[in-house]
């Protein structure tokens, strides 16, 4: 695990090495057991090292002499020791290391790009061609692993995380209006802008070609659409060996494919739970586990559950408590280490993990993914109700349903929700394409134009309007569940979960985003996800839990999804409604400057009151004003 620069351009070799250096500095977190760096005229390419694999040898830049091919790599491939045998029985000889990057070294001289394909892992990768002059960049499927880039038409640029791009001296800083435009929306910044004009990020599942004299090229190397296959009905057991297999292979290779202690980070819910439970099954024993909780959690405080699971499984457990003055201290640098305005709250109790988990293992296995390729969250009471519209539609008139007030009193009478219920005479094909679901859609066009004074940008719903058409499917789950894993997924969860681990020099992997189990999940019915039982009552992710009927406790199987709970938003009522104005709308407010203060002023007494999601508009406002204030920014 590292991070990785590079630049490409007109700068003589000892300016480029210059540019590379202060490049690769400025992300000294993310590898700071040794660095790298070669530079040529016009060329040059760095790296920092976190040792995990190879811990004597490994060092890159790595050179192929014959082809005259360097590469420098972040992340890992778990295959690598299968891929290397497969390598070596073609007759490749002459190995240096014991290392991963030799691997994908030695894959990309033998099969070009198309050795990408033969790669399991997370990754993010510069191959310099220095006698075409060419550079490949290449990100992982499900973009676990962060790459930018800059192309100003003179010099192009890349790098694992924003801020070594902006250390380069060669990036104006220029804010993305429309990317912030966008973050108010989702409070993200969706893929591919950033919050810097010139700066982009490269896709999941994307490689960019670059040479001298030409333009970035972005090409798609792998998708995988949410598409069931229903040719070939099989039952629950067969269904069940499946998964398990895939899913007990994906943790043992991210344990096996180390050669330094990994932990777990365990929150006591289901999927970080799961990964535990399957790490024991496949003989690993006596490894940490890392919880994290507040210490007014209350009803919400997980770290019971968390320590239930660690005694069922045997771990060494630790655990870190945060409070409000903690939380209010470290917004700045969580702020700081995301490179972007993320207003996702548990970052600042990730980073807080990250740093107790730092003192015991390198690498920690995280459960991401999971409610995305096999359907969590609150998607059992939506498929429920698609499942009461779709009888409504098999068995009442189309005509009968144009009828608003007909279809009102079938929708009570089948108990469908109020949302569902408007669009119970729309062919299901068509529903999300028009309600355009999403995990987080907070500020809306109009809000936008009366909060942003003198403002207005192309509306945030084209993002997802492009997202929906581009999903294969006609079922609405499976749309979503498409939808979800190209954007909520990247942008907030993998985002978040890269950068507060780096920034303590942590390794984090994700078992259930190995591309094997997401292809498998993304082929699945719906019942294998979401399952009505004989009860009548759905439940969600329910391969998952049948895996784990045997492995875990029956109060970790039964307890609701929570997320992690933040208890930021209801400070907001409890007092910390005060800071908030200072913040938004005192002398040093920079939002304030460009915002409308009534408006602003308004979000905040909605919030203090608990009104709608008012709290979550608030949070999104704080860090935004937070990141313009790290980063010396400016809207107005």
């Amino acid at each position: 695990m590292c991070g990785i620069v590079g630049i490409v351009g007109e700068l003589p070799r000892a300016e480029a090495s210059a540019v590379v250096r202060r490049m690769n500095e400025s992300i000294f977190h993310r590898g700071p057991d040794e660095g790298g760096e070669w530079a040529d005229d016009g060329f040059a390419f760095g790296m920092r090292r976190l040792s995990i694999i190879d811990l004597a040898g490994g060092h890159q830049p790595m050179w192929d002499e014959p082809t005259r091919t360097g590469v420098v790599f972040n992340g890992e491939i778990y295959n690598y020791r299968a891929l290397r045998e497969r390598l070596e029985a073609r007759g490749v000889t002459g190995w240096a290391t014991r290392s991963d990057t030799e691997v994908v070294l030695r894959t990309l001289v033998e099969d070009g790009e198309a050795g990408i394909h033969t790669w399991n892992g997370m990754f993010a990768v510069a191959a310099w061609d220095a006698r075409a002059k060419k550079l490949t960049l290449v990100r992982d499927r499900m973009g676990v692993k962060p790459l930018y880039y800059f192309w100003d038409g003179k010099n192009f640029l890349f790098a694992s995380e924003i801020k070594a791009l902006l250390a380069s001296g060669l990036v104006a800083r220029r804010v993305n209006r429309q990317a912030v435009w966008d973050y108010l929306t989702f409070r993200y910044v969706p893929e591919p802008e950033t919050v810097w004009e010139d700066v982009r990020k490269l896709p999941p599942g994307h490689l960019l070609r670059f040479g001298r004299g030409g333009e970035p090229q972005v090409v798609r190397y792998w998708e995988s659409d949410v598409v069931a296959d229903e040719r070939e009905p099989r039952d629950d057991a067969e269904v069940e060996r499946e998964f398990a297999a895939l899913f007990e292979d994906a943790v043992n290779l991210r344990l096996v494919a180390s050669d330094v202690p990994v932990g777990v980070f365990l929150s006591g819910g289901l999927d970080s739970s799961a990964i535990a439970a399957a790490a024991v099954e496949q003989g690993h024993q006596n490894f940490h586990t890392f919880s994290v909780g507040f210490d007014d959690g209350g009803d919400d405080d997980e770290l019971p559950f968390a320590r239930r699971v660690a005694e069922h499984v045997g771990a060494r457990h630790h655990e870190v408590v945060v409070n409000q003055k903690q939380f209010l201290d470290e917004l700045p640098e969580v702020v700081r280490a995301a490179d972007e305005p993320l207003a996702d709250l548990t970052l600042v109790p990730l980073l807080a993990v990250s740093r107790l988990a730092r003192r015991d293992v390198k690498v920690v296995l995280s459960g991401e993914g999971s409610d995305e390729i096999l359907a969590g969250y609150n998607l059992d009471q939506m498929e429920r109700e698609w499942d009461r519209v779709r009888a409504i539609q098999g068995r009442v008139p189309r005509a009968v349903l144009a009828s608003g007030a007909v279809l009102s009193k079938i929708g009570r009478a089948r108990g469908v929700g109020q949302k569902f219920e408007k669009l119970a005479g729309v062919p299901l094909a068509e529903w999300n394409r028009r309600a355009l679901p999403h995990m987080t859609r907070y500020f809306d066009q109009g809000e936008k134009e009366n909060l942003w004074r003198g403002e207005s940008h192309a509306d945030s719903d084209r993002i997802l309007e492009a997202q929906y058409a581009a999903a294969r499917s006609n079922d609405p789950l499976q749309q979503l569940l498409a939808v979800y894993q190209k954007s909520w997924l990247v942008e907030d969860l993998l985002m978040k979960a890269d950068k507060m681990t780096m920034a303590t020099s942590l390794e984090a992997r994700t078992p259930f985003l190995d591309f094997r189990l997401v292809e498998w999940a993304n082929r699945q019915p719906n019942r294998v996800k979401v399952r009505r039982e004989r009860s009548g009552l759905y439940t969600t992710k329910s391969v998952l839990r049948r895996f784990c009927a045997t492995r875990l406790p029956r109060e970790i199987l039964t307890r609701p999804k929570k997320g992690f709970p933040v208890p930021a938003y209801r400070w907001l009522r409890e007092g910390l409604d005060s800071w908030a104005r200072d913040t938004l709308l005192g002398a040093e407010s920079r939002l304030a400057r460009a915002f409308d203060r009534e408006a602003v002023s308004r979000t905040v007494e909605d919030a203090r009151q608990g009104i709608g999601d008012a709290r979550h508009r608030v949070w999104l406002l704080l860090i935004l004003e937070t990141w313009l204030r790290v980063w010396d920014a400016q809207l107005a």
